[in-house]
């Protein structure tokens, strides 16, 4: 930590803040937490949790994954990072559509954002955002921040002209405007969102930089460049993505591993991977077998069931026997504290007690509560 931030903190004053703990708004930003999987060609969230890879009118799908970074990775690895969200581009052989995109994504709980200590409305308030980039090929890469609540704003903002193969550290300061409207609930509050590819559809060379400006879905920031997205395996990598209160960069907050995966838990939470324990269950009738789960986090909002459906994925052991089946029907009474999970069409006595547990090394059982 430079002594002039340590000052800073000292005097409290406008310029800088949260040095310490708790300073980072992003959650999971050194991407080590990720409890889905760590690689996939599915879009949306499926490998480090809190980020999201987006994809639509490729011609084949983009590779997601969390990658181990090796001491070769100058930069970012001798500050402590381990890992980097790092997506592979596919081979796009129609070219660069107005329609295709390629981006990555973290939703922020607007509670997060109004209860900060950014004062969003005024132009002398900041927040600062920072994050590591790396792309195999040199060009210029765009992104944004965007608002939800409201009449939805924008801040667009540009990487620069990155050397190919080379870790960048990227740092943009934000102030405060008078049109944005954060509440202070569990819903979405704000977007930080990186852009490998945006086609013209939702791009236009007029959008300014560096501005707040009125959100639209045709106009989120100047023109991508084409060149990343028509390479065949282009790639492209974040880490340590950090959003403060401030105007200064402050060092990165690392947090454990613990601390991270408990932020995690409350949007995403297993309850059980491979073939381990579930938890006891009832039959409630001679087809419909129940168990209750307790979460170890309250989460953000009533959950939703997330499973892998697989032959014999999950069983139930009951009367010194056991019944095999594909996937839990769903969940009964979920709670931000807990759920029931069911299935019916199996065989048993009404009344009578057992057990859930996983079947295959595959079998994934969780529950989401994802903004």
């Amino acid at each position: 930590m430079a002594l002039n931030q340590v000052g800073l903190e000292r005097l409290n004053t406008a310029t800088t803040k949260k040095i310490g703990t708790n300073k980072n708004i992003i959650i999971n930003g050194a991407m080590e937490v990720a409890q889905r999987g760590t690689s996939s060609t599915s879009s949306s969230y499926q490998t480090v949790d809190r980020f999201i890879t987006g994809h639509g009118g490729t011609d084949e799908s983009p590779t997601q994954a969390q990658h181990t970074l090796t001491s070769s990775d100058t930069g970012p690895y001798a500050e402590g990072f381990r890992f980097s969200y790092h997506i592979t581009n596919g081979n796009q052989t129609s070219g660069a559509g107005a329609a295709d995109n390629i981006y990555i994504r973290q939703r922020i709980e607007a509670q997060n954002v109004a209860t900060s200590g950014w004062d969003y409305t005024s132009t002398s308030s900041f927040i600062t955002l920072q994050f590591w980039v790396k792309s195999s090929v040199a060009q210029n890469f765009y992104g944004y921040l965007r608002t939800a609540d409201g009449t939805s704003q924008r801040y667009a903002f540009e990487t620069g002209s990155l050397s190919a193969n080379t870790w960048t550290k990227i740092t943009k300061t934000v102030p405060g405007n008078s049109n944005l409207q954060i509440d202070s609930n569990n819903e979405n509050g704000l977007d930080v969102v990186i852009i490998p590819f945006w086609g013209t559809d939702q791009t236009d060379p007029s959008v300014p930089l560096n501005a707040w400006g009125a959100f639209s879905s045709s106009t989120r920031t100047p023109d991508s460049t084409s060149t990343w997205y028509t390479t065949n395996d282009a790639t492209f990598e974040v880490t340590g993505v950090q959003l403060e209160v401030g105007s200064v960069a402050t060092d990165f907050e690392h947090r454990s591993f613990a601390q991270e995966l408990v932020l995690c838990e409350r949007y995403f939470q297993n309850i059980t991977k491979g073939a381990n324990y579930i938890s006891n269950c009832m039959f409630y009738n001679t087809s419909i077998v129940t168990g209750i789960v307790q979460f170890k986090t309250p989460m953000r909002a009533t959950p939703s069931i997330y499973q892998h459906t697989t032959t014999d994925g999950y069983l139930v052991y009951r009367n010194n026997g056991q019944e095999t089946f594909t996937n839990f029907t769903g969940v009964t009474g979920p709670h931000v504290d807990g759920t029931g999970i069911y299935r019916n069409g199996v065989s048993g006595t009404a009344g009578h007690a057992g057990g859930f547990h996983g079947g295959q090394t595959s079998s994934h059982l969780a529950v989401q509560a994802e903004l």
